[in-house]
């Protein structure tokens, strides 16, 4: 059982955790030992997860999900099974307590009257500088 916060719990048996070939450092041992470690987890048809978890999941899981709506997490960062598997929880984990905080709602603000004042002052100023430089018309003399 995978503890993500007080209320959600995943069963280790919707988890699947496979380990294939890994590239990068470890000379020959890369060619002989499977390190890499991929998890899968099926989110949107886990009874783990509230509806609203899983639909936060799905935004912010980007590639990392399927269109069946399964997550799939590959871990190489280290040499060794144990290290990579850790590494994969964790960053579930990360993924899962990221969707289960809901986000903040935005609060409509307004322009104070200074920042209001600033601005046309601003624009003012720059059209003054423009007129500046134009050519003074034959009119205007």
């Amino acid at each position: 059982m995978i503890r993500i916060t007080r209320n959600i719990s995943i069963p280790d048996d919707e988890i699947q955790i496979r380990f294939v070939h890994a590239s990068g450092p470890g000379g020959q041992n890369v060619n002989k030992v499977a390190t890499a470690c991929q998890l899968r987890f099926d989110a949107l048809a886990s009874d783990a997860l509230p509806d609203a978890v899983k639909d936060r999941l799905k935004r912010l899981a980007g590639q990392r999900i399927t269109a069946e709506g399964i997550i799939i997490i590959d871990a190489r960062r280290y040499r060794n099974q144990l290290r990579n598997r850790d590494d994969a929880i964790d960053r579930l984990k990360t993924l899962i307590l990221r969707a289960a905080s809901p986000p903040k709602p935005r609060r409509a603000t307004k322009p104070t009257l200074a920042s209001k004042r600033r601005r046309l002052e601003t624009k003012r100023q720059k059209s003054q500088t423009k007129n500046l430089r134009r050519k003074p018309n034959s009119e205007e003399e």
